[in-house]
């Protein structure tokens, strides 16, 4: 998801001589327990304690916290992090500098300029859309261009509208009731900005790509809240009238079944019209995806150029023959996790997750991390960027642009390790989920052992973010806190590619992998 830059609040000489201070002072505490996660307990257990539920008296808190303060290092550390964001406080100088934007494996070409989604979800649809214009930049030799993120963001609000309020009736029609965690999931989080590749995937068949320039970002696209708060008032209501009308056509005699339906879909068009309407006011009215539209460019030797072609003949036109990319490549792409609560090798999908009724459902391929990263470092070999996501927010600062577990010591303000828990703990606790969609353009290889050491990201925070829009990844973070990369088949054994056409196991609506970049 978007975000805003953070900007230290302190002074940066006064921070590293406290800092220096709370190494020399760094004691152990005996009377402290860190418990880490080690596994986890599926067992569905009766366990009888031979407890009572204790309360926290108030005597016990001003004794702990009396015996805390005691120490010189704690007063210190009182001051410093209490006048400022702990995450600045703690930030490592030395591991900033471990982490150049240095690379000796990279794409010839990565596209720009640096985009920003500015205060929206929509980063899935600007990591997408980098990754289309490579190709399109290539073929049409061009110095700078950005595919229109709006286009798609207004039809995937319309077509996840629709997606909705046939779940309600879906669900309604087999007696889920309103209070239980089915229909409360679906009423959760309606048509929020995230997506999936997938998503992106059946956006593009139906209604194809424009330029920016032929329908650039409204107010509404780069500040989503009210739009958002709009429509989800209305869907939300919508969800009781259809409900209503579907129980009440259960009862009906079968002679009279069809008149209901024909009563349901009229209501639920109806319905679409008006969000039709609040669309189309909020973000404009976008190109018809079927007619033809006129595209004025220069090229890179600002040369001018016109191209009369459709948004669906635009997208097919994908093309690259030195990079041997084409839009039935980008079809055939293999959305890879790592989700390590499931066995490697298996498919995963996610029930009633989607955008577009009939469209491609989102599945994944669950592998290895090494798998995952040998993927991405033979995808950037071949010079083609990775669409990946990321739990972002985590041991990352947006202004360094720096993502790396030794980035912030939590441990040596707080003396407490917030890396207890394993990556599958994480999933399973809700401590961590994909939260943010990038691309990776390049790598830094070891030159002993070729093992990936740190990856060159481009984000879609603008240039103010990271090093001029650009972010650096650790491979230790990378373990940790991406959990997919979307490659081209031919760069994954057969073994991997085969795991495509099985029986997936499917997920509830819940599940931390229903979680939209």
């Amino acid at each position: 998801m978007g975000s805003q830059t953070s900007k230290p609040t302190v002074d940066v000489s006064n921070e590293k001589a406290l800092l220096e201070r709370l190494r020399r002072f760094q004691v152990t505490d005996d009377d402290f327990v860190n418990v880490a996660a080690s596994g986890s307990d599926d067992e569905k257990r009766d366990i009888r304690l031979v407890r009572e539920p204790e309360g926290l008296p108030v005597q016990q808190t001003q004794s702990w916290q009396s015996r805390f303060l005691a120490d010189p290092k704690n007063k210190l550390a009182l001051t410093a992090l209490s006048t400022a964001d702990p995450r600045t406080v703690l930030t490592s100088t030395a591991t900033k500098l471990a982490d150049p934007q240095i690379f000796n494996t990279r794409i010839p070409f990565e596209g720009g300029p640096i985009t920003n989604q500015r205060s929206s979800g929509r980063c899935w649809l600007f990591a997408s859309t980098n990754v289309f214009r490579v190709a399109l930049m290539r073929r049409y030799s061009l110095e700078s261009f950005e595919l229109s993120q709006s286009y798609l963001f207004f039809w995937d609000k319309l077509e996840k509208s629709n997606y909705f309020l046939e779940q309600i009736i879906d669900t309604a029609a087999a007696g889920e009731d309103l209070d239980g965690r089915l229909v409360q999931a679906l009423l959760g989080d309606i048509v929020s900005d995230g997506g999936q590749w997938d998503m992106v995937y059946n956006l593009v068949q139906k209604y194809g790509l424009v330029p920016q320039a032929l329908y650039p970002d409204s107010w509404n696209a780069m500040n989503s809240g009210v739009l958002n708060s709009i429509v989800k008032t209305k869907l939300r209501e919508y969800a009781l009238i259809l409900r209503k009308l579907v129980q009440s056509s259960s009862s009906s005699s079968p002679s009279s079944a069809s008149s209901a339906a024909e009563t349901l879909t009229a209501t639920k068009e109806k319905m679409m019209r008006e969000i039709l309407s609040i669309l189309t006011l909020a973000l404009g009215p976008p190109p018809n995806p079927r007619e033809e539209f006129t595209w004025t460019y220069l090229d890179k030797s600002s040369k001018p150029h016109t191209l009369k072609t459709t948004p669906q003949s635009f997208a097919r036109d994908i093309y690259s023959s030195d990079l041997r990319i084409t839009s039935s490549v980008i079809d055939s792409m293999v959305s890879l996790v790592h989700d390590p609560r499931h066995p490697p090798l298996t498919l995963l999908t996610v029930d009633r997750l989607g955008n577009i009724v009939g469209g491609r459902g989102v599945t994944y391929v669950n592998v290895s991390m090494a798998t995952l990263k040998s993927a991405c470092v033979s995808m950037i070999k071949a010079g083609l960027p990775v669409f990946f996501g990321s739990d972002v927010g985590k041991f990352s600062n947006s202004s360094a642009g720096v993502m790396d577990l030794d980035l912030i010591d939590y441990e040596l303000g707080f003396n407490v390790s917030l890396l207890g828990m394993d990556k599958a703990s994480r999933l399973r606790t809700g401590e961590s989920a994909m939260t943010h969609a990038m691309v990776l353009t390049a790598v830094h290889l070891d030159e002993e052992s070729g093992e990936s050491v740190r990856w060159r990201v481009q984000n879609s925070w603008g240039e103010s973010a990271g090093d001029k829009g650009w972010f650096v990844m650790s491979d230790a973070w990378m373990d940790e806190f991406v959990y997919q990369a979307v490659v081209d088949p031919r760069f994954l054994s057969k073994e991997v590619r085969g795991v495509v056409g099985t029986e997936p196991t499917v997920l509830p609506l819940w599940d931390p992998m229903c979680s939209l970049a």
